[in-house]
């Protein structure tokens, strides 16, 4: 209902100078006198309306409304106090849950599994990891000696395949070699395939400026719009700033802000060691324990594995958030910062992604780019169809999933490939239910059960235990 008029005997005239001021000149002039009057006048007419608002037989109802739940206008509605009521009770059912599993079983934290002192004493993966630069400095030769002209396009493709296969091959055969803890481990291995990664997008962009650079030159490329910056020879100085800035996909400048932020910077790092404090609370609290009071969930009972699978659903999901957090807008706007890297759009919002692929658009953008870039639409030049190039992103996602969860935990069963490559069919059943319901909201709950509630706590219990069965087969 609209609101009521003001009243403005009151309001418009709070010291009453309308009426002294009819009481002072009685004697004015008649125009002032008429005009006071038609004042007066209108004033009393304001008034009136404005009274009648509130009499009992002014209407009530006085046009078609829906209810703020109802399906037509709950898209239309602001919901930030159900969210803040939900916040509340989200930390307060959690916080009864932590103090009564704490009463029940203590403090259950321990660094064993995870890291361990002799990892600080494992010379060959620290070794490892110190020398990753050298396959940077590696790159940069050859594509001097390319663009110098010393060697032909064919023979630096060939050193850049070299190269960028040495950089996963050597931690992959050091970590098998040495029986390092799980988490060294799998740091080792992700610095090797963001190097990988970084040394691709290096490889296959200074390839196209020069194929760009000589169109250029031949005039080809007159007419396009090429910024002159982006199509400049490498340096030193661009390939160190590339492999320290929060991005995957290399070009020889980038979009800088003016100055850092110092106290932003230390605010966003405590907030960092926090939420790392609490995804190891979590996992040393909640997981470990309910992962070792469980079967191999495809060796024991079903239903056993159901249970084991949902009550694990809640604290991986808690971790993973916070991992997303941690990582995704934390770590990586710090370095941005550091570094004055001005694009930070690191993420969209995935989690009102309607299906499975519209996720992986959404949730990593420094390796969506990346496959974009240098997977999906060198596939679709090559005449190759979209399903092609789709089957190609993912098996290449599910290869470097697979290396930096099996390499470290010394097993190789493929349950990060299998659980990679199951998105392919989740992305079409996705879109056929959506557009079967009519209801964007049918793909985010798939999205949100098949992701977060099934796939995530089955795999952490398909190679804990294999991990578990791998030591005890060692230890004979």
């Amino acid at each position: 209902m609209a609101p009521p008029p003001s009243l403005p005997s009151d309001r418009a005239d709070p010291d009453g100078s309308l009426r002294l001021r009819s009481r002072a000149a009685p004697d004015s002039a008649p125009a002032a006198a008429d005009g006071d009057r038609r004042e007066s006048g209108a004033v009393a007419g304001e008034q009136q309306q404005g009274l009648l608002w509130y009499r009992a037989s002014a209407p009530a109802h006085r046009r078609v409304r829906e209810s703020p739940l109802s399906s037509e206008a709950i898209f239309r509605q602001s919901y930030a106090g159900l969210l803040n009521l939900c916040i509340v009770v989200l930390i307060a059912v959690n916080s009864r849950l932590i103090i009564e599993n704490l009463m029940k079983y203590g403090l259950l934290i321990r660094s064993g599994f995870w890291f361990s002192t002799r990892s600080l004493g494992d010379w060959p993966l620290l070794m490892c990891c110190l020398t990753l630069p050298i396959f940077l400095f590696a790159a940069l030769t050859a594509e001097k000696l390319v663009q110098r002209g010393l060697i032909s396009e064919h023979v630096v493709i060939l050193l850049h395949i070299i190269i960028t296969t040495s950089v996963i091959v050597y931690p992959v055969v050091v970590i098998l070699k040495c029986d390092s803890a799980v988490l060294s481990g799998f740091v080792l291995m992700f610095l090797a395939s963001i190097t990988w990664l970084k040394l691709v997008s290096y490889a296959h962009t200074n390839y196209d400026i020069r194929i760009l650079s000589k169109s250029i030159e031949k005039g080809v490329a007159q007419g396009t719009s090429i910024d002159p910056e982006n199509i400049k020879g490498p340096t030193f100085k661009r390939l160190v700033y590339f492999m320290l800035a929060p991005t995957l996909c290399y070009q020889p400048s980038y979009p800088r802000t003016a100055y850092i932020r110092k106290g932003w910077v230390i605010r966003q790092l405590i907030k960092c060691l926090v939420f790392t404090g609490l995804m190891g609370f979590i996992i040393e609290q909640y997981i470990n324990p309910i992962v070792k009071n469980s079967k191999h969930p495809l060796k024991g009972n079903f239903l056993n594995a159901i249970e084991r699978v949902l009550k694990l659903s809640m604290p991986t999901l808690y971790v993973w958030l916070c991992m997303f957090y941690c990582f995704f807008h934390l770590w990586l706007n710090i370095l941005a910062e550091l570094l004055c890297f001005g694009d930070r759009e690191f993420y969209k919002d995935w989690w009102n992604a309607k299906t499975v692929e519209e996720y992986w658009r959404m949730w990593n953008m420094p390796v969506h780019k990346w496959i974009i870039r240098h997977i999906y639409f060198p596939c679709i030049r090559h005449g190759l169809s979209k399903g092609v190039a789709i089957l190609i992103s993912f098996l290449v996602s599910a290869v470097f999933h697979e290396l930096c969860i099996a390499v470290p935990c010394h097993i190789f069963k493929f349950w990060a490939f299998i659980g990679i490559m199951f998105q392919i069919p989740l992305v079409f059943l996705t879109k056929y239910l959506q557009d079967k319901f009519n209801n964007a909201m049918v793909g985010n709950m798939i999205f949100w059960f098949f992701f977060s509630i099934l796939g995530q706590p089955m795999c952490v219990l398909l190679y804990y235990h294999d991990v578990m069965n791998r030591q005890a087969q060692t230890n004979r």
